[in-house]
């Protein structure tokens, strides 16, 4: 018998937005990592999810990009509750509770959609190398946390307008590299932003919830609230909410289901 696989497209209302994700349900938790990578290549998504549940009830959780495995991703957790829930794996009213190389996930059904309790990952002013290869960028300033560059501009229209050398920028540093900027003042968000990992076989996430994992921290210092919305402006975009509570972030969005099948190899 096969395994269950869903793809899952994340923080979007509508099928062939947001961000896909492949989630497969193992019947047990397994420690093949080279046939998980060999799905993920298969899958060729920005990353599959492979879930599978606990004696306590809880439920382990990892990711693959088509290259490596990550320590953590919002979208394919956000998919992998989703499908939980949608299979009835998960009763409605049940959290989701996720064992995860980033410690403990927890994700709960709400009236708009999904929210997960993630851990906010705050940066720091840093110089960062290799600007040049984003394209005519004029950085306002940049910033590093050990897991993303983030590159703040002036304005939403230098974010759309950069073009990263992705060849070059895979070998520029081992790292995410993020572009964001305040939004323009009539689209209902925050702030926007684009997500590049070539380094990890993504050159653009359409996107990235592990993203907005410092982004939160970093615009709700500047607008002074907790309470936030940002707009991922790559081709399929997506929106994510967040709530900032000391350490941790609340991520929200929805998720849409897009194929149903059984993963045979």
């Amino acid at each position: 018998m096969g395994v269950p696989l869903l793809q899952v497209d994340a923080f979007t209302h509508t099928a062939f937005g947001g961000n896909p994700a492949a989630v497969c349900l193992l019947e047990a938790a397994s420690d093949d990592a080279v046939w998980m990578q060999a799905v993920g290549a298969e899958m060729n998504l920005s990353e599959t999810a492979f879930v599978a549940g606990r004696t306590d009830g809880d439920l382990d959780l990892r990711w693959f990009t088509p290259t490596v495995e990550v320590d953590l991703c919002g979208h394919a957790t956000l998919a992998s509750a989703h499908a939980l829930w949608e299979t009835g794996r998960l009763a409605p009213d049940v959290e989701a509770r996720f064992h995860t190389r980033s410690g403990l996930l927890v994700a709960v059904r709400t009236d708009d959609g999904i929210e997960m309790d993630f851990p906010a990952r705050p940066v720091e002013p840093a110089l960062v190398a290799g600007i040049e290869l984003l394209g005519a960028v004029d950085p306002v300033a940049t910033f590093d946390n050990g897991h993303q560059l983030v590159v703040e501009l002036r304005d939403e229209a230098a974010v759309r307008a950069t073009t990263p050398a992705f060849a070059e920028l895979a070998g520029a540093a081992d790292r995410v590299w993020v572009v964001t900027a305040p939004a323009d003042t009539e689209r209902d968000a925050d702030f926007v932003s684009r997500c590049f990992g070539p380094r990890y076989g993504i050159d653009e996430d359409p996107v990235t919830g592990s993203a907005h994992c410092a982004l939160a921290p970093f615009w709700g210092t500047r607008f002074g609230r907790d309470e936030l919305v940002g707009h991922q402006i790559s081709a399929r975009g997506g929106r994510v909410s967040m709530h900032l509570r000391g350490d941790r972030v609340t991520l929200g969005g929805n998720a849409v289901t897009v194929l149903r099948g059984e993963l045979l190899a």
